[in-house]
């Protein structure tokens, strides 16, 4: 996981769009795994694509990659709880692998969840691998992932089931261990376009993909 532990609202890097470019990279480097944080509404993403006559969109081709398991990430709120079964229609009528999906909801505050919050995880955890609840922590709010040291208990052991739900929906899929991931062939130079939108900018709200 590549970071350059600035502070959340300071905006986006300029990185390489192409999910491609990013296999590349992690096959170069030989790491045995990768977590690719994404920006891109899902459901506009795979609408997008449709209407403008591509054969796939940029969803569809980070979930192609070699054992690639991807993470819808979500606010634990009536809106984002909406935004999150949009996509997941999105992503359901266009075939991506929702069965190896893992779903993210990020508690904005303190509290318990909304009635409607816990209502669609139930009815989510039928579509997908699993679905975490990540809780509110004041120390990310305030200063993002720059000091990892002083993340709260529950934000750890989260961080822990995140990961092993997505470690399970690895081997479910592809089994245990899991086999060695093909070299992928050489992406020419236009393979590395970077995103034209601007780093000062924060994405929209909605649903994306890790």
């Amino acid at each position: 996981m590549l970071t350059d532990h600035r502070d959340w609202h300071h905006g986006q890097l300029r990185l390489p769009s192409d999910p491609g470019a990013w296999y590349q990279l992690a096959a170069g480097g030989g790491w045995q795994s990768v977590v690719a944080d994404t920006t891109h509404p899902i459901a506009h993403d795979i609408v997008s694509s449709r209407t403008e006559g591509r054969q796939a969109g940029r969803t569809a081709a980070w979930c192609s990659l070699p054992f690639a398991v991807p993470v819808l990430c979500a606010l634990a709120t009536g809106p984002g709880v909406t935004a999150l079964q949009t996509a997941v229609k999105a992503a359901s009528a266009e075939g991506l692998p929702l069965h190896r999906a893992v779903v993210a909801l990020t508690s904005p505050g303190e509290g318990r969840l909304p009635p409607s919050v816990k209502a669609a995880a139930t009815m989510l955890r039928s579509q997908v691998s699993s679905v975490i609840t990540v809780p509110f922590d004041p120390h990310i709010r305030t200063h993002g992932l720059a000091d990892s040291m002083k993340l709260g208990r529950r934000t750890e052991e989260t961080a822990t089931a995140l990961m092993q739900a997505v470690l399970d929906s690895a081997h479910r899929t592809w089994g245990d261990p899991l086999p060695p991931a093909p070299i992928p062939a050489v992406l020419p130079a236009a393979g590395f376009p970077l995103d034209t939108a601007q780093p000062d900018q924060p994405a929209p709200e909605g649903v994306h993909t890790t």
